[in-house]
Order: C-alpha cells, then sequence, then structure tokens
C-alpha cells in the first residue's frame, strides 16, 4: 500500500531520530498502538481529518489513543506531535505510523505473519505451523497474528508480508473447477 511521501518523509525522519537516541524499539510499540486505535475507532481518524477540531484536542487524542488517558507522554512522542501540530499534519499521524512501522520493521528485518483458518487451531497446529513459517524466513523475526474464516470450509492460508500459501479446502475445490472447466 502507497502511504504517500509526505507520511514516508517523517517517518523516516522519526525513525532516524528514534535510533539515535535509542527509542525506535518504544516508538514502534506506540506507532502501532496508533495504528490499532485507529483501526478498532474509525472515529479516531475521522476526528484527526476533521478540520474543525482544534489541533490541541488532536493530540491529545492521539496521546490518549496511544497511551491510554491520564498517562505521561514520553518527551520524544510529545516532540512528534508537537512537530505535527506546528506543520499542520496531525491528520496524518495514522499514515506516518503506518510508514513508521514499514521501516521498523524492513530495517529490523520484521516479517508479518498472517494466519487465517477455517476453524480455531490448537496451541500445537499454531507451534507447528509457526516452525515451519520461521524456517522459511531464515534469519528474520516473525510476527503473527491469527484469524477464524469458517468460508475456507477447512485447512488455511498464510500470507507472509506479500506472499501467500493457500492451502484451503476453498482454493482447492476452485481450483478443481478450474481444472475442469479447461
Amino acid at each position: 500500500m502507497d502511504l504517500g511521501l509526505i507520511p514516508r518523509r517523517y517517518a523516516k525522519a522519526l525513525f532516524e531520530v528514534a535510533q539515535q537516541s535509542k527509542d525506535s524499539s518504544a516508538l514502534y510499540e506506540q506507532m502501532l498502538a496508533l495504528i490499532n486505535a485507529c483501526e478498532a475507532t474509525p472515529e479516531v481518524a475521522k476526528t484527526l481529518a476533521n478540520p474543525f477540531v482544534a489541533d490541541a484536542d488532536k493530540a491529545s487524542l492521539i496521546a490518549t489513543a496511544v497511551f491510554g488517558p491520564d498517562a505521561k507522554t514520553p518527551q520524544s512522542f510529545d516532540n512528534f506531535l508537537a512537530l505535527l501540530t506546528a506543520n499542520g499534519r496531525l491528520a496524518m499521524a495514522p499514515a506516518i505510523a503506518r510508514a513508521y512501522v514499514d521501516i521498523y520493521r524492513k530495517a529490523n528485518d520484521i516479517h508479518r505473519v498472517n494466519i487465517v483458518s477455517a476453524a480455531p487451531m490448537g496451541q500445537d497446529e499454531r507451534a507447528r505451523l509457526q516452525e515451519i513459517i520461521t524456517k522459511h524466513i531464515g534469519n528474520g523475526s516473525a510476527e503473527f497474528t491469527y484469524s477464524v474464516d469458517p468460508s475456507l470450509i477447512g485447512g488455511f492460508s498464510v500470507t507472509v508480508d506479500s506472499e501467500r500459501l493457500d492451502a484451503s479446502v476453498r482454493n482447492t475445490l476452485k481450483q478443481m473447477r478450474l481444472q475442469i472447466g479447461k
């Protein structure tokens, strides 16, 4: 997904500053929290994009979304919010967070792994699948997410970054229909 030039530039600068201050991993967690807050509550992103909401309120909303109410925000995060406020870019905070996460993952060889199964997987199944995927990745590390999609009928699909393996019954049936149709 192309996040746009401006968010990438802010994210790159933020990443460089965070590396120098040894805050890059903490900031990574904070950016993930902001992304998750925007995905879980779409009103957050809508509020940030609303030109009638004061910048101070937007900055407060971002801080609350990341750290919770009444929490003390780290100085580096306050500086980030102050820069966005000064440049009128608070509405871009979610896009900057996504760009930062992408830069951090690339720099630290972290792969996103999404596993979708037809039914909930047991711990043994998850552990075995994680072991296989970890071997496939090699030296990098992985962040696993799991979800259930009954429409798969059976089996699972695994997406590692942009590479996908579909071992579902639904996909097998689809492939069979394509073969019969030839």
